[in-house]
């Protein structure tokens, strides 16, 4: 009854999706956990600061365009001697002030281009304003949901150990009165203690989420939490529709287009140093005997100067090069913001998908095992079952109703991600801008990327094949051989034969994402057939990888200095330095991966450690 419950519970969150007031009303808690870690998380007013010293530097470089007003005063004495002049020494006081106007004529567009690129430098700074501000929401909207997640997990663990507790003290009753095998009870208990584990890993995840909930948001979460309705709306219809539309609308993406113009605008600026400087100066002043002239009271000067520098060591060339291979390092830094982009939102459109799919899986998997359960139970009161049977049927249930729980929560965290990717949660929330959140300069109006638009980031996609179920079952009865396993049998989908003389290189990024996304049989699917860890079993190095993929929060994977190496005909090995961050846990080392190319693919055949 409790099953049933739960999935009609989800069924109305769904309907809750499609009426607007309703989900409104729905996400009115989440739109108030994300509103405030916007308003108040230390990100967001860090990026809020560096964004208003934009404005103030460009106030400050345009202020070259206009007169400069300078006072000067002195008192002194002043002494010479001149051999045609009698007495030949002489010596007399002076003071006096002066006020000198200058006012810059020319050069060489300097002040111009430094306006320019200081202008492109706030939009860069507005542009990643808004990345933090859609990520803080993400952040707060993952926090959220994970509150929820091992909530509910707690709630299942406690169930469990309930469970096992009322087996363990039936079948002591059992040995008590003669009747029960003392193994049985043995069996009791190790299963009991096993609940308790369980339910004591779940309420320690719960006081971590808590605190990441903490930090995002400002807060410990509240004691009641409602479930959000699903972020579906605005979602394309394909995966390559979100992608064009997550490259199109990303101010990551965005930010980096202005570092590129700053850049181009800084390469002007260097050159500028070629052109003389042209100034305007009035000076005026009066005193006694003043500027050392015996008897003088006052005096008046307006000038044209003009200072040229005709060489200097080769410096203005020099960074005039330093700045133009600069503005190809931002272009790169573009292009891979591109790329980084369209990764996000392909794994978290295909995830919107996959889960979906998965809910319905796992569904049927948990009726039917508490199904399953229900009868060994009754099997069990009369003597049918042993203790053995029960018990696995109950932690079978139990794991059944845990995943259903995580893909639950990681479908609703899929869709925020994939609005989030595309610039869009802010808005889905109905977030708004703080009262001390600086306005949007007036260029950021009609932006666009125009030329500037990334140049290797197609919006093409990686689609994840349909899984055809009917041809596998006629296989099955059939009975005909499966294709090539991987890694201990993970299906994984039809790869393109890599072409001659080609490198594992472009396997070895997308092993590091598939570990950074936390896809497990599609990180498996880069190992070959007999793969055979340096120590231990392949089932203890794939419970290993699991354990470390079940840890909450997000991993980072920086792969450094790769050197590739050709062992022989299709064998390769790479060498890197790795640097791997996740919740709680960093390291850095050298690792070494052997590559082999099978069938037109690249398989790793060998991982160590130097």
């Amino acid at each position: 009854m409790q099953l049933k419950t739960k999935r009609l519970l989800t069924t109305a969150a769904a309907a809750l999706a499609c009426t607007g007031p309703a989900l409104a009303q729905s996400n009115d808690a989440l739109k108030a956990a994300a509103q405030k870690a916007v308003s108040s998380n230390p990100d967001v007013t860090g990026r809020f600061n560096a964004y208003r010293a934009a404005s103030d530097a460009i106030d400050a470089s345009r202020g070259g365009f206009y007169p400069r007003l300078d006072l000067s005063a002195n008192v002194g004495r002043d002494r010479d001697s001149i051999d045609s002049r009698t007495p030949e020494s002489q010596s007399i006081s002076r003071s006096g002030a002066a006020l000198t106007l200058t006012q810059l004529l020319w050069d060489g567009l300097g002040t111009s281009k430094d306006v320019s690129r200081l202008g492109h430098e706030r939009l860069a700074r507005y542009f990643e304003v808004v990345d933090v501000t859609e990520q803080t929401a993400l952040e707060a909207a993952r926090a959220y949901y994970d509150v929820l997640r091992y909530r509910r997990l707690v709630t299942l663990a406690e169930d469990n150990f309930v469970q096992h507790r009322g087996a363990f003290n039936q079948i002591n009753s059992r040995v008590r009165a003669g009747v029960g095998r003392g193994v049985d009870l043995e069996q009791a208990a190790a299963r009991l203690a096993l609940a308790e584990s369980n339910l004591s890993t779940e309420v320690s995840n719960l006081h971590d989420v808590s605190a990441r909930y903490q930090r995002v948001v400002g807060e410990a979460p509240p004691a009641s939490l409602p479930l959000p309705a699903p972020l579906r709306q605005a979602i394309p219809a394909t995966a390559n529709d979100a992608a064009a539309e997550a490259i199109r609308r990303s101010p990551t993406i965005s930010a980096t287009v202005e570092s590129l113009r700053s850049a181009r605008s800084l390469v002007s600026l260097r050159e500028s140093a070629y052109q003389p400087k042209v100034e305007a100066r009035v000076r005026a002043g009066a005193g006694r005997n003043f500027d050392g002239v015996q008897d003088q009271r006052r005096d008046s000067t307006a000038e044209i100067v003009l200072n040229w520098n005709l060489f200097n060591g080769g410096s203005d060339q020099a960074r005039v090069r330093q700045q133009t291979k600069l503005l190809t390092q931002a272009e790169d830094q573009r292009d891979k913001a591109c790329r980084d982009v369209r990764q996000v939102v392909a794994i978290a459109y295909n995830d919107t998908r996959k889960l979906v799919d998965q809910l319905n899986y796992l569904d049927r998997n948990t009726i039917a095992i508490e199904k399953a359960r229900d009868a060994y139970r009754q099997q069990f009161d009369i003597g049918q079952r042993s203790l053995l049977d029960l018990l696995n049927a109950e932690n079978e249930l139990y794991t059944a109703k845990r995943s259903y729980a995580n893909a639950e929560y990681d479908l609703g965290i899929a869709y925020v991600r994939t609005q989030a990717s595309m610039n869009q949660l802010s808005a889905q929330l109905g977030l708004t801008r703080d009262q001390a959140a600086p306005e949007a300069p007036d260029d950021a109006s009609g932006w666009s990327a125009d030329g500037d638009a990334p140049t290797r980031c197609p919006a093409d996609t990686i689609v994840s094949p349909p899984i055809d179920f009917e041809a596998l079952s006629k296989r099955a009865v059939s009975g005909t051989s499966p294709g090539t396993p991987i890694a201990g049998g993970v299906s994984t989908p039809v790869v393109v034969a890599a072409p001659a003389g080609s490198t594992p290189l472009p396997r070895l990024n997308d092993w590091a994402a598939a570990w950074e996304a936390k896809d497990l049989p599609r990180y498996l699917g880069f190992y070959a057939p007999g793969f055979t860890p340096a120590q231990g079993s392949v089932a203890a190095w794939k419970a290993r990888r699991q354990a470390m993929l079940s840890k909450t929060g997000p991993l980072s994977v920086k792969l450094e200095n790769i050197d590739v190496k050709s062992m022989g005909p299709g064998v390769t090995q790479t060498r890197f330095k790795q640097t791997y961050q996740s919740n709680g846990y960093s390291d850095v080392a050298m690792k070494s991966l052997t590559w082999q190319l099978i069938d037109g693919q690249w398989f790793i055949t060998k991982e160590s450690n130097l």
